[in-house]
């Protein structure tokens, strides 16, 4: 998913940088307001950050000759909603390319918008129906993060299938080369992310409950008459 250094067309790297601002401001300004709102969800920011960062800094070898790893950004996209991933995210991915060479800095607009933004936003949206259709929590958590993981991939292939189309297939034939890549490793990664999201969300319910409730995670039973 972390597009290198240097591999997009300086255009195309302008115009993600320009397309995940708006995200990045709006979501800024979402963090400030559940800090101010709720100052005791703080540790628990700082959690889903570090969950985020540890599992996308990790490199497995895909059979493909690439490399892939989980993204880690539907837990925070559960438990603070899609806009605070995208800064949360943003900054993950400012830290790795930075201090781990993982990713760039002119590709950081791109990254940004595949991991960050339309990974959140199709985790959450995975999980708020699910929940809304009576689904359980465990079941909503997993989906959720396996699917935003995989829909990360999804637009890293895009991404990268518009800055390199294939000479005779042109945009189509490189994004099923691209997909084909990451989608052998990428799978089993995704489900093996969803189900630890949901040992964390477990977890989380025993030693955290009271700020699962404040964000609306866990639900408040209701009062017996």
């Amino acid at each position: 998913m972390h597009i290198a250094e240097g591999y997009l067309p300086p255009v195309q790297a302008a115009a993600w940088f320009a397309v995940s601002a708006p995200f990045v401001v709006h979501g800024s300004r979402a963090l400030v307001q559940q800090v101010r709102r709720d100052p005791e969800t703080k540790l628990l920011l700082g959690a889903a950050g570090a969950f985020t960062f540890v599992l996308s800094a990790l490199k497995i070898p895909s059979v493909t000759g690439s490399c892939s790893h989980p993204t880690g950004t539907g837990l925070g996209a559960v438990l603070f909603r899609p806009p605070v991933m995208s800064v949360l995210g943003g900054i993950v991915l400012l830290f790795q390319a930075v201090l781990l060479a993982h990713g760039g800095l002119s590709t950081l607009g791109a990254n940004i918008f595949s991991m960050a933004i339309v990974g959140p936003w199709v985790a959450y949206a995975v999980y708020a129906l699910i929940r809304r259709a009576g689904g359980g929590l465990d079941v909503a958590v997993f989906a959720a993060a396996a699917l935003g993981d995989l829909a990360t991939y999804c637009v890293t292939s895009v991404q990268l299938a518009l800055a390199f189309p294939d000479p005779a297939t042109g945009f189509l034939g490189a994004l099923m080369k691209f997909g084909g890549i990451f989608a052998l490793t990428q799978i089993p990664l995704a489900i093996s992310e969803g189900l630890l999201s949901v040992l964390v969300v477990r977890l989380l319910t025993r030693v955290s409950g009271d700020d699962l409730r404040r964000l609306g995670v866990l639900r408040t039973p209701a009062v017996q008459a």
